[in-house]
């Protein structure tokens, strides 16, 4: 009897690691396919999700579709259906011309403009996905029409939005504070918003000088430099009666930027608004305050704003409803719901668990951020985070790395790859980029989210964790 106990033991420990094993290579297997060949890679993803369901989980149909992320479809949907219709209808180009007109012909100011501005809902309380939501439409479009690199613009949106996460608002720092003095863990607020700041900043910082920031700096220096020239040239005309024939010219010629400054141009004033473009303007501004100030749903409200102006102003939206991206949708849904599936068979917890059963603290404590950084790039940061925090407790109480500096290090990891476009923030940004530059950005920043994953378990734990070990 007690033989075929542990022969049972035994069978269902090595299906449980076998199904661990497969669902990893699965994963492997759909970027590999999905990158060689044109096959979207969230169909595949959604094979691989009923093949190991049915065919090594047992389960049924409805248990495989248990991680199908709803959340993130109807947000997916309503927000690309508003904002396809204020595109559809001009309100889009009224207000990025009016932006235009705010910020003048100073494009290098404006990466940082869309930075910033990002950066605002989720220091104030609102979580990453209902800010970009909003902001990453607009921010991308005004980036184009500076025509500042679109990689930088994208970037800026999403670690902009990064750069709030664990401000004493948001609900990521109540998950983190909540879980570490559930375990007898203390962290301080400041040092938790502040060191994941600052790392974004820093990473804003290298993206605007490798993405066109110095370029965009070059042509500025060059532009007073003709501004300069051409009032050099101009008060020596003055001074011989000839002024009329040279003011506006010089030998830099035609400079970049002449069209969008902020005086009145020889294109006046924006058209007027139509009757449609008010309630679009209006209804997108309701969905911003419901969503970022009362906290309602904003993928539903985002649905139900965009239906409704659809019908009453038919003829205005004549196939805006072709605006929602579906192949995106297609994408992280089915990446999201594989995922979903690896985390419901323990997958994540059973690596967890197993680095952190190592006898090297400062090993475990940077295994750990690698797993952060890896499984938060499919999946949910916020979830992750309540999931690896009791797993550093057993080695956190032995006193050899610093508690504050490891949750530092494990939020910024599970939170700068959002940058994936695996993530609802990444997918959001890559959804409402123009659609025939999307294949080139999401390869883009598929690149620049492994380059995320890699680089900061490295770098918090160089700063962070090996400083406080003892």
């Amino acid at each position: 009897m007690g033989e075929s106990r542990r022969v049972h033991r035994s069978t269902r420990r090595g299906k449980l690691v076998s199904i661990h094993v497969i669902g990893v290579v699965a994963l492997v297997l759909v970027f590999v396919i999905g990158t060689v060949r044109p096959v979207n890679i969230g169909a595949l993803a959604f094979i691989a999700t009923f093949l190991i369901g049915t065919l090594v989980a047992g389960e049924g149909s409805g248990e495989v579709l248990a991680g199908f992320p709803a959340d993130i479809f109807v947000l997916l949907v309503g927000v690309t259906y508003l904002f396809g219709l204020a595109s559809v209808n001009g309100t889009i180009e009224w207000i990025i011309d009016r932006a235009v007109r705010l910020f003048g012909d100073r494009p290098a100011f404006v990466p940082w403009a869309i930075f910033v501005f990002s950066a605002v809902p989720t220091t104030v309380g609102a979580l990453g996905p209902a800010g970009v939501a909003m902001l990453a439409p607009l921010c991308l479009r005004l980036g184009e029409r500076y025509g500042i690199d679109r990689r930088m613009t994208a970037l800026m949106v999403m670690h902009g939005s990064c750069l709030g996460n664990f401000s004493p608002l948001n609900g990521l720092a109540i998950i983190v504070q909540r879980a570490a003095s559930a375990n007898g863990l203390s962290i301080s607020s400041a040092a938790l918003f502040f060191g994941s700041a600052a790392y974004n900043v820093g990473l804003a910082v290298i993206i605007y000088i490798f993405f066109g920031g110095r370029t965009l700096l070059r042509e500025r220096h060059l532009r007073r430099a003709a501004v300069a020239q051409d009032l050099k040239v101009a008060l020596g005309a003055q001074v011989s009666g000839g002024v009329d024939s040279v003011v506006g010219t010089g030998p830099a010629g035609p400079r970049r930027g002449t069209a969008v400054t902020g005086g009145d141009s020889s294109e006046g004033e924006p058209r007027p608004l139509r009757f449609d473009q008010v309630a679009t303007i209006v209804i997108m501004l309701g969905v911003g305050v419901g969503a970022l100030a009362f906290d309602i749903e904003i993928g539903f409200l985002a649905l139900m704003s965009a239906s409704a102006l659809h019908a009453v102003f038919p003829k205005r939206f004549v196939d805006a409803d072709k605006k929602i991206v579906w192949s995106v949708v297609l994408l992280i849904c089915g990446i999201t719901t594989l995922v979903g599936a690896m985390e419901r068979y323990g997958t994540v917890e059973t690596v967890g668990s197993a680095i952190a059963g190592l006898g090297s603290p400062l090993l475990t404590a940077f295994l750990l951020c690698l797993v952060g950084a890896v499984t938060s790039a499919f999946g949910s940061s916020a979830g992750l985070l309540g999931v690896l925090i009791p797993l550093a407790v057993p080695f956190l109480v032995m006193g050899e790395v610093g508690a504050t500096a490891l949750l530092i290090a494990l939020a910024i990891s599970a939170t700068v790859v959002d940058s994936t476009p695996f993530s609802s923030v990444g997918a959001l940004t890559l959804a409402n980029a123009p659609e025939e530059t999307r294949p080139k950005l999401l390869q883009f920043m598929l690149t620049w989210g492994i380059a995320m994953v890699v680089t900061a378990p490295i770098v918090t734990w160089l700063i962070l964790i090996l400083p406080s070990a003892v």
